[in-house]
């Protein structure tokens, strides 16, 4: 995998040049992290449902890039129109995602983020452009990057480290396990893993999952039972590998 972008001095569009470059360095060195495959296909130019696709597992690939210097992604990354999004994701036939950053001409990170980690809630509506603009009224939207559980956030390449492609294989295919399609359960697992990494110790208690409660209650406002559904999912996380029970109301997380 060569980590260098090639420019492309024919776009004056500094952006359409990082688009180019990007999709080229993806096209030339990105193999598949769900099957192994060792190449990805380049669709058509605008095609609305994705970038990349895969030619022996037909998994689809989204490409979002930046030009940063640091390995945080915590931020908001721009995307498409809005409905079209919320269409994917409640059709569950939204595109995996590639998040790539580049610096000085180098790759130095690319995230991959399986689609079954998407949910409405992790996008957010820009408003509408104004009336003075080529596209009036077109709706776009952001993905709130901050949203998705660290665990989902499998790191092909890391501050300039390529990680080997038989881990990255093996890590998609630990979290593959965590896939459900009903989004209310998609959702309710993400907000477990997201309370769970903001506790600051490797080892938590039932406790500090349940000051998780109130806030919980806004999001869902219909459900009374809001503890009974935290205990149901570190059940599913403790069967799938991805915390340990240590003692009576007490788990440890178990990294990849």
């Amino acid at each position: 995998m060569n980590l260098i972008l090639d420019d492309i001095k024919q776009y004056k569009s500094k952006s359409q040049r990082a688009r180019v470059m990007t999709e080229s360095w993806v096209e030339h060195n990105m193999f598949c992290p769900i099957c192994g495959n060792p190449m990805l296909e380049h669709y058509i130019a605008n095609r609305p449902v994705a970038d990349f696709f895969c030619p022996q597992c037909n998994a689809d690939y989204e490409l979002k890039s930046q030009e940063r210097n640091c390995i945080t992604f915590n931020g908001i990354i721009p995307d498409g129109c809005y409905s079209t999004m919320i269409e994917r994701i409640t059709s569950l036939k939204n595109p995996n995602l590639f998040i790539l950053t580049h610096y000085d001409q180098l790759v130095n990170n690319l995230i991959f983020i399986p689609n079954f980690f998407f949910i409405p809630e992790i996008i957010i509506k820009r408003p509408p452009l104004k009336e003075t603009a080529r596209r009036a009224g077109w709706v776009g939207c952001n993905i709130d990057i901050g949203k998705i559980p660290q665990n989902a956030k499998i790191f092909i390449i890391a501050d300039g480290h390529i990680s080997d492609p038989k881990k990255v294989h093996e890590n998609y295919n630990r979290i593959l396990s965590l896939k459900t399609d009903k989004l209310q359960s998609r959702g309710w697992l993400i907000d477990t893993m997201n309370c769970i990494n903001k506790i600051q110790s490797e080892i938590f208690s039932l406790r500090e999952l349940y000051s998780f409660e109130n806030a919980l209650k806004i999001k869902y406002p219909n459900n009374n039972f809001i503890k009974d559904k935290l205990r149901q999912q570190l059940q599913i996380l403790r069967d799938k590998g991805f915390i340990e029970f240590v003692s009576p109301g007490n788990y440890k997380k178990i990294t990849l």
